[in-house]
């Protein structure tokens, strides 16, 4: 196994922030070269670029390690990428290191590049390619979260505002789509000041409502044409895998060689089984960490194949409370979820044949 100090002649850490990046270039040996910070601009991005092209004497054999790839750091990232450098995402850094030393940034970033040295070649973390259709497919989750949450806040709000205030709409139970489009065509009434208000403001949230629902369908159909022109398209053929469900897993698994192999993608899903055993009871638990978005998302296409795909239902009949371990409907729902894991990660790589629940 290779050690990353003798694979390159000089290593960049890059500790990143809102404003600023501060860099350090340091030595394959831990030597600092130097430190310096530069604007998060895109010109500040070019001229740390220029820098330290100039301290390494324009050496490509220099590995850059970036905090926060995907997130401030992400466009550092990138540029980093097209400028033909190797760029690795920092792994976390341990608080203990900096017991009696201090923290600052430009110690933070000299930590960030020697971090590296002494790892072996598999060890490092290549971040997330954030271009082409898996960047558009991040940004289209993202705004689909946001509008969903969105949404809800809006209905619920319209909810307790007609069951608080009589307005002739009956929302004992959940207001249904034709009652909001009914409270969206109201028109202002000659009525007491309370009543006018809260007929306003319930029109109001009535068309945010209706207008939230188109953008989540647009989103919806611009999430479908670009999950089927990208690798993930043959997700969609599987039970139960929407294009909303295709996008989080293409998008968490990135890349080939970005998770090593399916168990370390069960893990990043959080489907990967926790021993919970005592005495003689024999058992595994939920994983509660991990990409929780992923473990939603392989979570729904599971509950969607345990009502509609015949096997599923099949394989849960003949599991559920079988000796002489009794499986429990959420051991069941575990160990689907962990299938699962294995056959998307198979697909995205390419594999054709995968072990199913028997």
């Amino acid at each position: 196994m290779s050690i990353v100090a003798h694979l390159y002649s000089f290593f960049i850490g890059v500790d990143t922030h809102a404003r600023n990046h501060v860099y350090s270039i340091v030595t394959n040996t831990g030597i600092l070269v130097e430190t310096r910070s530069f604007p998060t601009t895109s010109a500040g991005i070019k001229r740390a670029l220029t820098w330290a092209g100039r301290r390494t004497s324009g050496d490509l054999d220099t590995l850059w390690v970036v905090e926060g790839a995907a997130s401030y750091g992400a466009v550092l990232t990138g540029h980093i990428a097209a400028a033909g450098y190797p760029v690795v995402e920092a792994g976390r850094m341990d608080a203990k290191a900096r017991h009696g030393v201090g923290k600052s940034d430009e110690l933070d970033s000299r930590r960030i590049a020697a971090s590296v040295l002494p790892l072996d070649a598999d060890q490092l973390r290549w971040p997330r390619h954030g271009e082409g259709v898996r960047q558009a497919l991040r940004v289209l989750l993202s705004a689909r979260d946001a509008m969903s949450t969105e949404r809800t806040r809006a209905i619920n709000s319209l909810t307790a505002l007609v069951r608080t205030i009589d307005l002739g709409i009956d929302a004992r139970k959940s207001l249904t789509s034709d009652q909001v489009d009914e409270i969206a065509k109201w028109r202002t009434r000659n009525e007491d000041v309370d009543l006018s208000t809260a007929r306003e403001e319930a029109i109001r949230l009535a068309k945010r409502v209706l207008a939230l629902n188109d953008d989540l369908q647009t989103n919806h159909d611009r999430l479908t044409e670009l999950v089927e022109a990208s690798p993930a398209a043959p997700l969609l053929d599987e039970p139960g895998i929407g294009p909303f469900s295709a996008a989080v897993c293409f998008t968490a698994w990135s890349h080939p060689g970005r998770v090593r192999n399916e168990a370390a993608f069960a893990a990043l899903a959080g489907v990967n089984p926790i021993p919970a055993s005592s005495g003689n009871t024999r058992r595994h638990r939920l994983n509660r960490g991990g990409d929780r978005q992923l473990n939603r998302a392989l979570h729904t296409v599971i509950m969607n194949r345990m009502v509609h795909d015949e096997r599923t239902r099949n394989y849960v009949a003949r599991h559920y409370g079988e000796e002489p371990t009794k499986k429990s409907k959420r051991e069941i729902k575990r160990n689907l979820k962990r299938y699962l894991a294995r056959r998307v990660y198979k697909i995205l790589n390419a594999l054709d044949t995968v072990p199913q629940p028997a």
